[in-house]
């Protein structure tokens, strides 16, 4: 019998692996926590599956998304990243990854690891959300506007309410699998 999985997936293999291995998966290593910052803030304004695509290239540009190396990044990095075709050349979104590893070692610094900070906003938890249908899935919540505002307040860019409500779902903050989805529990 096929698994019944959340219908968001289904476009191939790829999206597929991902979905019944990482997505929803509670995830309170900090290293993995900055990866997928660094790939939500480039997904802004594009479809998650694009970035997933690129997800390897993204590793090997931005040195397997070590942030100790990246917040060191000179400016000859940032014009070697904007000829890159492998990720997304966006100067912007490039700038912010950086800024954003500094920030992200000042929250490892006042919280002792990003991974308290940030579960911090849902004790520590995974909310377990119950929805029927992917309509019912929203694309922020109070949860994801504080910490979005709080992030913001911190100097961190590239991180609104949509792009932290997706992470949140990424690394298992939230289970927003539908409810007849074989991952659910």
């Amino acid at each position: 019998m096929d698994k019944i999985r959340c219908s968001w997936c289904e476009k191939d293999d790829l999206y597929r692996k991902y979905h019944d291995e990482e997505w929803g998966k509670p995830v309170y290593d900090d290293d993995t926590i900055f990866e997928f910052l660094v790939l939500e803030s480039f997904q802004a304004g594009l479809s998650w599956y694009t970035i997933l695509k690129k997800r390897g290239n993204f590793r090997l540009a931005f040195d397997d998304f070590n942030y100790k190396i990246i917040a060191e990044y000179p400016d000859q990095k940032v014009e070697e990243l904007m000829q890159d075709a492998g990720i997304i050349r966006n100067r912007l979104k490039i700038l912010a990854t950086i800024n954003n590893a500094k920030k992200f070692m000042e929250v490892q610094k006042e919280f002792g690891t990003f991974s308290k900070y940030i579960w911090s906003f849902v004790d520590g938890k995974p909310l377990i959300n119950r929805r029927e249908t992917l309509k019912d899935i929203p694309a922020t919540t109070e949860i994801s506007d504080a910490l979005a505002k709080d992030l913001k307040t911190r100097g961190f860019k590239f991180l609104g309410s949509t792009v932290v409500y997706a992470h949140m779902q990424a690394t298992g903050m939230v289970n927003d699998h539908v409810e007849n989805c074989y991952c659910r529990d």
